[in-house]
């Protein structure tokens, strides 16, 4: 018998947060920067409603019933040369990363942690390439040695050089979600090849409290018409962007993800959508997000219930931690947040490989998520009962024999299938572990990451391609973030310029 999902909301408590949610959507709305968007929605039956110089959109509760019949239960994502397949839908499990790592793990620093370069996310590429359990990465190493209007550009193609995975990245306005199909059609073979086979996951966060930024929302309409799966991911923290209580969080953050889902499916129907959270506290005593918290587990299960009622692939945050170093803190909040996320269901579970509330990476610790990931897939497949495994006649033989179970045909043909063998974990005695050089876990991990980086090797470009991505990135490289500004529409506004944390100034 398979685990049990783990659960926290009744049948009537979902249909209360739904409720409400549309009711409050029909009624409040939810506040839209883009005049494009907003007329958009008004062309579909929203309306408009300006409030203290800012613009609401209000939806109508038979406008979100209908989109929402427009949205996917199951996707596929492509790795860059169309073999490597990763198939999502409401009762798959699947793994990624997923972070905003501007600093990367290294014992050699006093603080233990440096700024990440370029190299760094060429080896979280690589690293996650050779991992059995990690099924596609996105850009969690922030590279701090390249301009940030090269950003994007560059970590794509050393993504297709590098990995046979799939990848992720955030809508980052118009430009740049464009530039990102232009280099992705490049290395795939055309935009009909990207548009039949997708690539990348686009990620998108509402801002809370129920707001729809004009850049982002610029990127979203890219990704969607490109039809590259998106993952809309409220990050409400309850007590500050969100109210204090986790069924406010929850109906606050179904408003966002609702809203959005319904413009992706008004700009392409049939668009592939996660419906995500990152939903969190705040710390009453320090003011900070808390992402390894108990209450953050909860709002995740509580996701994944609020998803699979609308029959749509969610995606859960796993593996979060708070802590600044590999201390138990973060083994049991990491291995918390995972738990949470598999036993509630989530079909696409990230942020492997992060610590100090995703801001930090270490290469060591997509090794031990990967292992993680195995450990707890072990526990989704649960107790097999029947007629074998019960093992009526193995127990009588070994006690009318008096012998043991060990080396028995019994046991010889279960054991792998029974039991499963972590690569990492140390299980030897005392003494054996003291002559095989006394390591902890990240020393073991360390020595797993050389390893792979030692082997590891990407599908590559022809030199026609490669010429062709450097021909792009060139042109990129002229652009000033004047131009960006210009290019997003944002001159002569006060709408919010931050991409990815960054502000264009």
């Amino acid at each position: 018998m398979k685990l049990n999902r783990l659960e926290v909301l009744s049948k009537d408590e979902i249909t209360q947060i739904h409720e409400i949610s549309l009711d409050l959507l029909e009624e409040v709305g939810i506040r839209i920067d883009s005049e494009e968007v907003r007329n958009i929605l008004k062309e579909k039956g929203g309306t408009i409603l300006e409030k203290n110089k800012e613009f609401f959109v209000k939806f109508p509760h038979g406008l979100i019933k209908d989109q929402l019949k427009n949205v996917p239960s199951e996707f596929s994502l492509w790795g860059p040369d169309g073999n490597y397949k990763m198939k999502i839908n409401t009762e798959s499990v699947h793994f990624g990363t997923f972070g905003a790592a501007i600093n990367v793990y290294d014992p050699l620093r006093k603080n233990k942690i440096r700024k990440a370069t370029l190299k760094d996310t060429i080896d979280h590429l690589r690293i996650v390439n050779g991992l059995n359990n990690i099924d596609c990465s996105h850009m969690d190493v922030w590279p701090s040695d390249i301009p940030l209007t090269e950003l994007h550009c560059q970590t794509i193609r050393e993504w297709g050089k590098h990995s046979y995975k799939p990848y992720g990245m955030s809508c980052y306005g118009r430009t740049a979600s464009t530039d990102m199909m232009k280099l992705a059609s490049i290395i795939v073979g055309g935009e009909e090849e990207l548009l039949k086979k997708p690539r990348l996951i686009g990620v998108f966060n509402p801002t809370s409290p129920l707001l729809l930024e004009k850049i982002l929302l610029n990127g979203l309409s890219v990704f969607a018409r490109f039809n590259q799966p998106i993952l809309i991911s409220a990050a409400a923290s309850a007590g500050s962007s969100a109210p204090v209580t986790l069924a406010g969080v929850l109906t606050q953050a179904n408003m966002e993800v609702l809203s959005t889902i319904v413009l992706t499916q008004i700009i392409n129907p049939g668009t592939p959508i996660l419906y995500a959270s990152t939903n969190t506290i705040m710390d009453p005593l320090t003011g900070n997000i808390a992402y390894g918290s108990m209450e953050m587990s909860l709002l995740t299960i509580a996701a994944a219930q609020i998803a699979r009622f609308y029959g749509i692939p969610s995606k859960g945050s796993g593996a979060l931690t708070d802590s600044k170093c590999f201390d138990i803190q973060n083994g049991y909040e990491r291995f918390m947040g995972l738990s949470s996320a598999i036993n509630a269901g989530h079909n696409y579970i990230t942020c492997a490989g992060t610590y100090e509330s995703s801001l930090s990476e270490a290469l060591e610790l997509l090794v031990i998520d990967d292992e993680l990931i195995a450990i707890l897939k072990r526990g989704l497949n649960g107790i097999d009962v029947n007629a074998t495994t019960i093992a009526r006649d193995e127990i009588e033989k070994v006690i009318s024999t008096n012998k043991s179970y060990l080396g028995t045909k019994h046991s010889a043909k279960n054991t792998r299938k029974e039991i499963y063998i972590p690569p990492l974990i140390d299980r030897e005695k005392r003494g054996r572990w003291i002559r095989n050089g006394s390591k902890d876990l990240i020393l073991i991990a360390t020595e797993r990451v050389n390893e792979i980086l030692k082997t590891q090797e990407g599908p590559n470009y022809s030199t026609e391609v490669l010429d062709e991505l450097n021909k792009y990135i060139k042109l990129v490289s002229t652009r000033t973030l004047a131009d960006y500004r210009k290019m997003e529409g944002l001159d002569g506004s006060n709408i919010s310029t931050d991409i990815g944390g960054h502000k264009i100034e």
